[in-house]
């Protein structure tokens, strides 16, 4: 546009002076030579507009080409950003289904190591126990011993005085009865390390022995949870849901029940339960605030999108 205006200024001033030339009274030989420089000019002119467009039509087109490979480009970085979100949601819910599996078997191996020290501490206070009861015994045998007592002979009792009671007390034990094959603390340690080796089959026939044998013991509703984690971790989440509510039922003082109610909810979830799995998390939120199984049903109440303190909680189905 600018040039245009330049153009057409010029012309003007070319026109004007051929105008005044030929109007000026002037010799015919000085009219011709301006005449032929302003006709020079011109054509110089004309040529400078030519040079100006041509240079910017080249720009245009390069300027065109630039901007459609950028588009190209941004088009495949598009494609490329949509294969990678689909490769981390894939990742995504792959670590989901393994981190379950690891938490299950971090909660056995802390289970373990708390019963561990549990049985340790049970077998410190059973020995000083037995040391206090032997140093009991040493002091009545020692006040008891007739070379203690006044005027006493020390006689020497026959040798078969004692022999007819204990050959009788042997001669009259009962037949073995069927009992747990091993001690409650070693069948339970067994079926523990075994789930944390991923022996499911092992560690179930396990767990169920120590309900069959030991049903009245601290560590029952821990067995019975344990049973519960191995359908779960199976994909077997409707018989992990039996079990979990056995442990909620059966065993309302053990302190597994915000873990049985939490993974209860989880295997809801995982069958397509979402009312049920929601009132449970928010259940496992109202009953045991502050532990670790509340922050974990307030996250998946997160990724649910919904409020983990609801009007009214009912009790959990």
């Amino acid at each position: 546009m600018r040039t245009r205006w330049v153009f057409l200024i010029l012309a003007t001033l070319v026109v004007g002076a051929i105008g005044g030339s030929i109007l000026a009274p002037q010799p015919a030989v000085a009219v011709s030579k301006e005449i032929i420089q302003l006709q020079q000019q011109v054509s110089q002119l004309l040529q400078g507009q030519q040079d100006l467009r041509s240079t910017v039509d080249k720009g245009n087109s390069a300027l065109s080409t630039i901007l459609q490979q950028t588009l190209d480009a941004v088009n495949q970085m598009n494609k490329t950003m949509g294969g990678l979100q689909q490769t981390i949601q894939s990742v995504q819910a792959n670590s989901g289904s393994r981190l379950d599996t690891v938490a299950s078997q971090v909660q056995g191996v802390s289970d373990n190591l708390q019963d561990i020290q549990a049985r340790v501490g049970k077998l410190s206070q059973q020995m000083t126990d037995m040391q206090s009861v032997l140093q009991s015994l040493d002091a009545k045998v020692s006040s008891q011993s007739p070379a203690t007592q006044p005027g006493a002979t020390t006689t020497t009792p026959p040798t078969g005085g004692a022999a007819p009671s204990a050959g009788g007390a042997a001669g009259t034990n009962p037949p073995a009865s069927s009992g747990p094959p091993v001690s409650s603390e070693l069948l339970y340690a067994n079926a523990l390390r075994d789930f944390t080796g991923g022996k499911y089959d092992l560690a179930r026939q396990e767990f169920s022995d120590y309900l069959k044998y030991f049903r009245a013991s601290d560590l029952a509703s821990n067995a019975q949870f344990y049973l519960g984690e191995i359908d779960y971790v199976i994909g077997n989440y409707p018989e992990a849901i039996s079990s979990y509510d056995k442990v909620l039922v059966n065993y309302p003082k053990s302190y597994k029940l915000a873990a049985a109610l939490l993974k209860k909810a989880e295997a809801q979830l995982a069958i397509g339960e979402k009312a049920s799995g929601t009132r449970n998390f928010r259940e496992v939120v109202r009953r045991f605030p502050g532990t670790d199984e509340a922050r974990r049903a307030q996250a998946k109440l997160k990724e649910l999108g919904v409020s983990a303190s609801p009007r009214s909680t009912g009790t959990p189905h």
